[in-house]
């Protein structure tokens, strides 16, 4: 909160360059997360700077960041001219979050409205294209790297359909899900390896841990139990494998998370001892600092033994979340909610 992250405007930036002592760009899929993670402390610590934060970026996206000529939340504030498909799930799941925080239907319908674009612009086919140009709203080519191609990670993004079908009882939005859900079953087994570099693959565990998290409102169907029993062990033996030269915090906390919630589903029983070494390696990448735009924040990763020199919310949040949920399942309380998963 005191990091300076999030802008006046109530905008949060894609990360903090600790090398250059500046943020990047305003993202509004990472205002999302900000959101998401916000309500999830403001639930369990009813500290009212968090809710303020929160809604301060909802209203942000609503006020702000929506791009009224061609209805749609763009990837960057000020626009770029492009909107990404996965980004568009992560700022509905957010302001979900601010309306289920206030109650307010503004966010609903701006949700609403978000998901609905969605569902026009990036059509759903064979594939659903990464990323549109604005205003014209044509799929771009796809490029190398996994954030421009169509892939099972998507599906977290889709999950914000889910989301708004239950919010809203509007079956065109579980529709939605259920076939993309159908569709990245069947192709989820090729995304990894995906790449012959190890540092890529690393890279490819954090979107693979995306379809995981968007399984887990099915994962008790007996299909997508075992996908996501043998997605866990495929992330853990390349995690191991590639750690020692690179690895992310996100991974780590993805994993612990995607455990947690296997286990409490009661689709994958929990090893301890694995989780308690998965909590423990994430722990380590908390920084301590007398600046306070890096003190207690989580760093990005380790490379070669050396620090990258990112701060990142994203990162951040999906650490605290994890060992959060890691010390609910020490104290023997329930999991959080499926909806609360940043």
């Amino acid at each position: 909160m005191n990091s300076g992250i999030q802008d006046r405007n109530g905008g949060v930036a894609r990360y903090y360059r600790s090398d250059l002592q500046k943020n990047v760009a305003i993202s509004t899929e990472i205002t999302g997360y900000f959101i998401s993670t916000l309500a999830f402390l403001f639930e369990r610590t009813g500290v009212d700077e968090y809710r303020q934060g929160a809604l301060k970026a909802a209203c942000f996206l609503v006020n702000s960041a929506w791009d009224q000529e061609s209805s749609m939340f763009p990837f960057e504030y000020p626009s770029n001219g492009l909107a990404y498909f996965f980004d568009c799930g992560i700022i509905v799941r957010g302001l979900l979050a601010a309306w289920r925080l206030k109650g307010d239907d503004v966010f609903l319908s701006a949700a609403v409205r978000g998901g609905r674009a969605m569902l026009a612009d990036f059509r759903l086919g064979r594939d659903i294209p990464p990323i549109i140009s604005l205003p014209e709203k044509k799929a771009l080519a796809y490029q190398p790297g996994w954030s421009a191609t169509p892939g099972c990670y998507q599906l977290k993004g889709a999950l914000a359909w889910h989301d708004l079908a239950q919010a809203t009882g509007d079956e065109k939005f579980q529709q939605a899900y259920e076939k993309t859900v159908a569709h990245f079953l069947e192709t989820a087994g090729t995304f990894l390896p995906g790449a012959v570099e190890r540092d890529k693959v690393m890279d490819r565990l954090h979107p693979f841990c995306y379809f995981l998290e968007g399984l887990l409102p099915v994962a008790d169907r007996p299909e997508c139990a075992v996908a996501y029993r043998s997605g866990l062990d495929r992330v853990a033996h390349h995690l191991r494998e590639i750690e020692p030269e690179f690895v992310r915090s996100d991974v780590y906390a993805q994993l612990l998370r995607a455990r947690l919630y296997g286990h409490a589903l009661g689709i994958s029983p929990l090893d301890e001892a694995a989780a308690g070494e998965v909590a423990a390696q994430t722990a380590k990448f908390q920084l301590s600092s007398p600046d306070q735009r890096i003190d207690g924040g989580f760093g990005f990763g380790h490379k070669r033994g050396a620090q990258m020199p990112y701060v990142n919310p994203v990162s951040t949040a999906f650490c605290v979340q994890a060992l959060a949920l890691w010390t609910d399942y020490q104290g023997g309380l329930p999991a959080a909610s499926i909806e609360e998963v940043i």
